[in-house]
């Protein structure tokens, strides 16, 4: 389905559920999400969806992840309030990693800044280019 689509015209379309079928998930049944502000591009975060994290998504539209680290259902800002309403899911070409784009209520990053992305690489070093919104303490209740 995935290489058909590749040479497929606008507007063409297969059934959702039939793409579902057909996600390649990786061994440990996920698949990696990229997080975008959809108004402004800016790209938040990178985490993993499982299938019920993706059918979750679709279904109440606040995005909710395969946390690996706890191993458990992540729903985005449960702990923090900093959630993610779901705007537009697409796949890639080969349909193994989603691009959501989100509406983020303040910092997407644990680190209490804007979005994960923030070590830039200049030269020989990496700098922190971005500050911190809100302290985690204050976040996350510690």
């Amino acid at each position: 389905m995935w290489k058909k689509l590749e040479t497929a015209s606008p507007g063409e379309s297969v059934p959702l559920a039939r793409a579902l079928e057909q996600i390649p998930w990786n061994a440990d049944g996920l698949i990696p999400v990229i997080a975008q502000q959809y108004d402004t591009g800016e790209v938040l975060m990178l985490a993993w969806m499982n299938a019920p994290a993706l059918k979750e998504t679709l279904v109440k539209g606040r995005v909710c992840y395969w946390s690996r680290s706890r191993g458990q259902l992540w729903r985005k800002g449960e702990a923090s309030g900093q959630i993610q309403e779901l705007r537009e899911m697409r796949f890639d070409c080969d349909g193994d990693t989603l691009l959501l784009l989100v509406d983020q209520t303040g910092p997407a990053c644990h680190t209490g800044r804007r979005g994960c992305f923030y070590n830039l690489v200049q030269g020989d070093k990496l700098t922190v280019d971005k500050a911190v919104l809100i302290d985690p303490k204050i976040l996350y209740g510690e």
